[in-house]
């Protein structure tokens, strides 16, 4: 995932966008709480957000389904007996 970082701060491009006005009072209060300016209010927002949820172009794992055909424990096996389903797991395997 392409990370934007330090290294794209140094070409800008002025743009112009449409916000909701609330929206904007809203950035530009907490730019000005935190001593910062709208600008960077926006740049960090659209970097967190390109890495998280810009990339969708790596494969998630898919896990194989699988199962077993039987019919869950044998009889006089319950599942805190550790010792006997080990027996049994052995059973014939010259243990």
């Amino acid at each position: 995932m392409r990370k934007y970082g330090q290294a794209d701060m140094g070409a800008h491009m002025k743009t112009t966008i449409e916000i909701s006005d609330a929206l904007l009072a809203a950035a530009k209060r907490a730019a000005s709480n935190q001593n910062t300016t709208l600008r960077t209010i926006v740049e960090v927002a659209l970097r967190r957000y390109l890495e998280t949820s810009g990339d969708k172009t790596q494969v998630k794992p898919r896990l194989r389904r699988c199962t077993f055909r039987g019919r869950g424990l044998q009889p006089g096996i319950s599942e805190s007996d550790w010792s006997t389903i080990r027996e049994r797991a052995y059973e014939g395997r010259g243990g």
